[in-house]
Order: structure tokens, then sequence, then C-alpha cells
């Protein structure tokens, strides 16, 4: 049998093709026109320091801090939330490319009917049949095609969102646990002041029994000595609700979790090299996945667009029949094969408001994207700016304890000598506190200055997609 065919098939696609060919016209794509900056201001000052590295969190020299990250790389919900997007994503890039294979169908059916009634003749009748059908949608227009660009964008953009994820993750736990570590030093400082407070209590003491000092500076001393014992309670607050936040990071129940001891002094401060503004747009996980939205939107409105046009399917079928039950003996034939053109005549204006709900949709994620771009310039700006800003006023407040702490020796020499007085000495002590403490906020505010510069650029932009299992 020769198979069947439509001669004048080909030239009517075609022609209709020519036709309408006029109607799948697209706009050219339109990128966020963002002025890269040629430098960074103020200039960046750490040139010659290391470049951006994957496992950025080892910058710090904390061994306690890395077994933190790769805990909560482990059992983080929040990672396990955007894995599945990813397979989400994954699935329906599949269910789009799906669309580009035929689609076949098999049937198989049986029946048996009997009639009989008064004065009439009892009847049977059986039958056995099966059957197979395809059919192929031809992507004249590009929409397929289209929605499978759509998918992989959205794809992409998935698995830039699982690093954006990753990146807010770890550079919490760093700075929990960076906090934690600086309310411990803070307790140890303020614990070396409560013992301070009290050794002058002692001299003040011993001078009142000998009848040098009054009653009223004994209880300056001892006000001093107590404000010192309230200080902690706050500290050891904090350092507890610190901890549990950690605990919530790593994917653990905050009863009963304490982080792993270590010492806040011994915490590297890394300097980094920032690159030039330009290479940022591809360091940073968030406007990866925002281009990769931008890219998602064109291929959406390319599908929309398509949608307008006449839809192309070819069809074939073929069956077997006959009239004996469960049974294809000597069975009849049918074959069909079939060529469609179909189009919508009216849809009220459906597809055209969806066409410009697609590019609506796509000028908002233009805009959104030069915002992130815009937006991600400053964070590095003030990176580099508080990195700068921290490490000076830390030099600066190390030379304000160290003059704090000798004018508190100073003051207590001549409170023992009997040439000074008690009110010297409390100055020199509240001086000296204050001094202390801010000290370790300021280290603090130092490595949180270093850690949202690495934020800023991107964090461990090069690494792998994660793994879907």
């Amino acid at each position: 049998m020769k198979p069947f065919a439509f001669p004048f098939a080909k030239p009517l696609v075609l022609a209709i093709a020519l036709a309408l060919q006029a109607c799948a016209t697209t706009d050219p794509a339109r990128a966020p026109v963002v002025e890269m900056p040629t430098a960074w201001s103020p200039a960046a000052p750490m040139l010659e320091a290391a470049q951006l590295t994957t496992a950025w969190w080892q910058s710090f020299g904390s061994e306690p801090l890395e077994r933190l990250i790769a805990e909560a790389q482990a059992g983080s919900p929040d990672l396990r939330i955007a894995i599945e997007r990813i397979r989400q994503a994954d699935l329906a890039l599949q269910q789009a490319g799906v669309s580009r294979l035929p689609s076949i169908n098999g049937s198989a059916g049986v029946s048996a009917n009997r009639s009989d009634g008064p004065g009439v003749p009892s009847t049977s009748r059986e039958s056995s049949s099966v059957g197979l059908s395809m059919s192929y949608e031809v992507d004249l227009w590009g929409r397929i095609a289209a929605g499978v660009r759509a998918g992989e964008a959205s794809l992409q953009a998935s698995e830039f969102d699982w690093k954006t994820a990753r990146l807010t993750l770890l550079s919490g736990v760093a700075n929990n646990y960076f906090l934690w570590l600086n309310t411990a030093e803070r307790l140890r400082i303020a614990r070396e002041n409560l013992a301070i407070a009290e050794r002058v209590l002692g001299i003040v003491e011993a001078r009142q029994r000998n009848g040098v000092a009054t009653a009223l500076e004994v209880s300056q001393q001892r006000t001093t000595v107590l404000s010192q014992r309230t200080a902690l309670l706050p500290l050891e607050l904090q350092q507890r609700q610190t901890g549990t936040a950690l605990a919530l990071l790593l994917g653990r129940v905050p009863q009963g979790y304490t982080p792993e001891a270590g010492e806040f002094a011994q915490l590297r401060v890394p300097a980094l090299s920032p690159g030039l503004p330009s290479s940022l747009l591809t360091r940073r996980p968030d406007l990866a996945s925002a281009e990769a939205q931008l890219a998602a939107a064109d291929a959406n409105v390319d599908a929309a667009r398509a949608a307008l046009l006449p839809s192309l399917s070819l069809s074939a079928s073929g069956s077997l029949g006959t009239s004996a039950l469960l049974s294809l003996a000597d069975p009849t034939r049918g074959i069909s094969i079939g060529l469609s053109l179909a189009q919508a005549i009216f849809d009220g204006g459906r597809q055209r408001l969806q066409i410009r709900s697609t590019e609506s949709q796509r000028v908002v994620l233009i805009e959104n994207y030069g915002k992130a771009i815009r937006t991600a310039l400053k964070e590095v700006d003030d990176g580099l700016g508080n990195v700068d800003r921290s490490q000076r006023q830390e030099a600066l407040q190390r030379e304000v304890v160290a003059q704090a702490r000798r004018s508190l020796q100073l003051a207590e020499l001549r409170y023992r000598e009997g040439s000074g007085d008690l009110l010297s000495v409390l100055d020199a002590q509240r001086t000296l506190f204050a001094a202390l403490d801010a000290l370790a906020t300021q280290s603090l505010s130092r490595l949180t200055a270093a850690l949202d510069l690495y934020k800023a650029l991107g964090g461990d932009w090069a690494g792998p997609p994660p793994p879907l299992g």
C-alpha cells in the first residue's frame, strides 16, 4: 500500500506561513542601561590583597567556624527548600521538552450485545478492536521552543537562587558565631572590670578602717561594683540568645545547644581585593538570577506572541476490528492520516491581553535588574568604606584603651598615697571600662565589615551547583 499524501499540503502551509509572517515579529531584546563605573569610590585600599575564593570563610582562620559552616550546609532546611525549588524547575523544563515529542496513544476494546423479546428472535453481536494513534504539533512559529528556553532560564535562576540562599546562610552563621565569641569576650572584659572595681573597693574600705576614707567614698565604690555586676546580666542573655539563633541556622533544636568555644582575639580579619566593578555582574548570584529571570521573560513573550498564530498538527491512526470476541482473526483495517491548521478567530482579546501582561512583567524585571545592579554597586562601595573605617577606628580605640588603663593606674597610685581623691579613681574606672567594651565592639565591627564585603562581592560565586540527588 502506498503511503497516503496530500500533494497540496506543503504549498498551502507555505502560503499561509508567508501570509502570516508579519504577525510573528518581535521587539528587539531590551537590556537595562546601567553605566558601570571604572573604579570603586572610595578607592579600594587593598588592591594587592587576596582574590575571592570559593571557601571564603576559611580566610578568618577559625577551625570551629569551618565546622559550623559544614554543619549548616548539611543541616539547613533553607538550603533543602532551595534544592527542591531547583528540582521543581528541572521537572518543569522536562515537561516543556516533552512537548517537542509526538503523542502516541493505544486503545483496545471488546463488546458483546444480546437482544431478545416476545416474538423477536434472540440476536447477539460480538466485536474486538485495537487501535493506535499518533499526533504531533509542528513548532511552526517557535512557541514550544520558546517555552523550553523559558524553562532553561528558570532552572538557571533557581540554581542562582540556591547560591544566594547559601551565601545568606553561611554569612549568617559566620556573623552569629562572631557575635557569640564577641559577647563572650565582652563578658570576660566585664568580669575583669568587676575584679578591678572590687580591688579598688578593698582599698577604699582599708582606708576607711584607718580613718582616711569616708563612708561616702565606700558607698560610691560599692555602687560601681554593683553596676559592674549588673552589666553582666544583659551580656549573658545576649550570648544565650545568639547561641540559639545559631542553632536555628544549623538546623538544630535551640534548647541545650552551646556553640564550640573559641578565642575572639584569634580571629583573623582578611584583606580582600574587590576587583573591577564590571566583574560584579558575574560574581553575585542574585544578579545572575535576575538576568536569568529576564531571559525567561523574553522567552515567555515570544511564546505568547507565537500563540496568536495558527497551529499546525499532524495526526495518524490505524485500527484493526473483527466481529469475533477476543480475537482478531480476519480483521478489517482502517488507516487515517490528517493535517490540521487551527487558528483562533475570536477569543475576546484574551491572547493579546496575555501578550501585554507578559510584556509588562518583562519591563518590571528589567527595572528590577537595573535596580539590583545599582544596589550591588552601593553595597560594595559601602563595604570597602566600612572595612577601611573600622580598621582605623580599631587602631585608635586601642590607643584609647592604653591611655585609659594608664590613667587608672596613676589615679589608684595617687589615691593609695593619699595625694588623690576617689572621684578621680571613679572617673578613670568608668573611662577604662567603657573603652574596653568599645574596643571589643569595634573589633566585631571590623570582622562584620569584612564579612559584609565578602557577601557584597558574591561570596562563593564560583561554587558548583547543588546536587539534586
